[in-house]
């Protein structure tokens, strides 16, 4: 045989292989090969198609992958934020959200209230962005603000057109879900090897979506159902009439929605739903209620993540019964000790659950609950399983479940703070599984999000002493040789992961702050300092101001208590010089209104007669104003109505401007 016959044969058995582990690493999620034994075999087909480019084949994985298979998702902006639903459970959480509605409308009842219900559809959220008339970007959700582009991925979805029919809007976000139907899904995994099956149509979903070679994704028979809308040049007046339209460009809603005109017949909807959704043919997981006005949707706006005109009943949790077996305790971040339940494994809604939360001693007292004691479990959606109650007593005398004395990691002295019923290790810097919390919490999707750092890296990192705090991650480069030998990684997927990491490092204020861990301060209250304070060194230089802080409408005392304990603690002011060396922290730019109340302080007092009070403030915080709860020499002005009180003699004292509520309206131009 001739040296050609012997480089052409190499050439084939190379692609072969490459594409064979191509297919078990994008398709399956089961590399066979370590990514530098894959590295290896695509430098060799490198190196002979350079050397003998006239034995190049047509089916070349330089030709066949490298136009396809991305090296990670690139980030898409939203031009408008995504937000998640809150959720309602029964009757009266329905009567209470409508209730709310009403309240901060200030009417005196829902009889003008028309609502949208529809099956929440257990899938991935996207975003659409069609430009006159054009498609030219599909997003996941990600962040609300950020999320991974995927137009390449969706091509083939049947029910997304390219281009939208006439009578479309100059600009327009379409939102829905991406989805599997049962039936694909069973199809989908018979194909797949036992090890490599889907858990269920959403992980299949979202898993086809999110590859990296396109040609899987167009393989897969994903399904889209719009369900909302972002920024759109045009308006309408409710979401009826939206989905009118979207038929027109053709794209289907869902056929199972139904208007409704009280909460009798939203719950009576929501019972048929229940009863029928064994017969179709993709999951669900509740029922969206909406607030069909567009008008009254802008009106309500949103608290923190949710829309206060939309929230999502769902469905009735799934429950099982199964054994305790025994009890670990898991340390958090923040160093509260967790009981976990190990539990003999059980099936629960297609998912085998062989952990549970017991959530603290004091509901393991209340439920009796002991060692090998038959009890209840409960799953609702992605919410971690956990213990509802007992069923059976099988527990001897030496079976009790009692609290650790010492944190089970570094076996420090374990505290029960007043109030709480939560146990924490005290060892707060020193103990190894609060350092990993704080480090996973760092990098997870809300903070910096890197993508491929996830929980087992940074236990393995931290493990091996290549990482011991936060600031750490961003020096992995010098470990590198160590690294890429270690079981699971190789050179792509460190070059991937610092790849990752270097995208990160531009990160808006909000975030930032709520990277650090500071108790109580969860993503609503970052976002309030970052709004407040507008540059990082302003808020640590305001960090230990009682009265500054506690004028921060929306900030408690138990946040303002942490606040100022956090940047009390100079380990931790010593991390966030060093992370500023690392990161380029964008801060918040007051925006340009063109309004009265722009960058204004507002306080209000009183009853109003045309607006509740929660909505004037809402409407003042869309046109630029700040508003605080109490009289200050900061406060701009005073915007009192009926029964105003003492307020009133302390603004005039102050010398402080009092507006009343016709004045109110007049400036903010209502």
């Amino acid at each position: 045989m001739d040296k050609e016959k012997i480089i052409l044969k190499r050439l084939k058995e190379l692609a072969d292989l490459i594409k064979k582990h191509n297919y078990n690493y994008h398709t399956l999620d089961k590399p066979k090969i370590t990514d530098q034994e894959f590295d290896k075999l695509v430098k060799e087909n490198d190196v002979l198609e350079k050397k003998y480019p006239s034995l190049i084949l047509k089916d070349s994985p330089n030709k066949n992958y490298g136009s396809k298979i991305k090296d990670n998702f690139k980030k898409i902006k939203h031009d408008s934020q995504m937000y998640s639903l809150a959720n309602a459970f029964d009757y009266n959480d329905i009567k209470e959200f409508i209730k709310r509605s009403v309240k901060f409308l200030n009417l005196d009842n829902d009889d003008d209230f028309q609502y949208i219900c529809e099956p929440k559809i257990d899938g991935l959220s996207l975003n659409l962005v069609y430009k006159n008339g054009n498609l030219v970007s599909a997003g996941t959700r990600g962040d609300g603000f950020i999320g991974e582009d995927v137009t390449e991925n969706i091509s083939n979805i049947k029910n997304i057109p390219s281009k939208l029919k006439k009578n479309f809007p100059a600009f327009i976000e379409i939102r829905g879900e991406v989805f599997l139907n049962k039936s694909d899904f069973e199809k989908l995994n018979s194909k797949l090897e036992n090890k490599s099956k889907f858990a269920n149509p959403r992980n299949a979903a979202a898993g086809s979506l999110r590859q990296l070679d396109t040609s899987i994704s167009h393989s897969r028979p994903l399904k889209f159902i719009p369900h909302g809308i972002g920024k759109c040049s045009d308006k309408f007046n409710k979401i009826e009439n939206y989905y009118d339209q979207l038929k027109n460009w053709n794209i289907t809603p869902n056929n199972l929605r139904k208007k409704c005109y009280s909460v009798e017949e939203i719950i009576k909807f929501y019972n048929q739903i229940d009863q029928k959704r064994s017969g179709i043919d993709y999951d669900i997981d509740g029922l969206v209620v909406k607030i069909n006005s567009f008008k009254l949707q802008e009106r309500l706006g949103y608290v923190g993540k949710n829309p206060r005109w939309a929230i999502a009943i769902k469905f009735s949790a799934e429950k099982a019964n199964t054994i305790i077996q025994s009890v670990d305790y898991q340390v958090g971040r923040t160093g509260a000790i967790t009981p976990v339940a190990r539990l003999q494994p059980v099936n629960l809604g297609g998912v085998i659950i062989s952990n549970a939360s017991l959530h603290n001693f004091d509901e393991i007292n209340k439920k009796n609950i002991n060692v090998l004691d038959l009890v209840e479990i409960e799953r609702a959606g992605d919410v971690i399983p956990y213990v509802t109650r007992l069923v059976k007593k099988n527990s001897k005398l030496n079976s009790k479940i009692k609290p650790p004395r010492n944190c089970p990691i570094c076996k420090s002295n374990v505290l029960k703070e007043k109030d709480e019923a939560i146990l924490r290790c005290s060892n707060t810097y020193g103990c190894s599984s609060q350092k990993i919390g704080r480090i996973i919490h760092f990098v997870s999707k809300k903070s910096l999000n890197i993508d491929g750092f996830g929980e087992k890296q940074v236990k393995q990192l931290f493990n091996l002493k290549y990482i011991n705090k936060v600031e750490d991650i961003f020096n992995l480069e010098k470990f590198k040789s160590e690294i890429v030998e270690l079981d699971g990684w190789g050179e792509l997927s460190f070059s991937n992961l610092i790849n990752s990491i270097n995208n990160s490092k531009i990160i808006s204020l909000d975030k930032f702050i709520y990277s650090l861990g500071i108790r109580f301060i969860g993503e609503v209250n970052a976002e309030i300092l970052a709004n407040e304070f507008k540059e990082l060194d302003i808020f640590i230089s305001s960090s230990n101001n009682i009265s500054l802080l506690e004028n921060i409408d929306g900030l408690g005392p138990k946040a303002i208590s942490s606040i100022i304990d956090f940047f009390s603690k100079d380990i931790n002011n010593e991390t966030i010089k060093n992370l500023k060396n690392h990161l380029s922290i964008t801060y918040i730019e007051n925006k340009s209104f063109d309004n009265f109340f722009s960058n204004k302080h507002l306080v209000f007092t009183g009853t109003l007669s045309e607006l509740s009070r929660d909505e004037a403030k809402y409407l003042a915080k869309t046109k630029g104003a700040k508003i605080l709860s109490s009289i200050s020499k900061k406060t701009d002005f005073l915007i009192a109505g009926e029964k105003a009180g003492s307020k009133i003699d302390k603004a005039t004292k102050l010398g402080i401007k009092i507006l009343n509520e016709k004045d109110f309206l007049e400036k903010i131009n209502l």
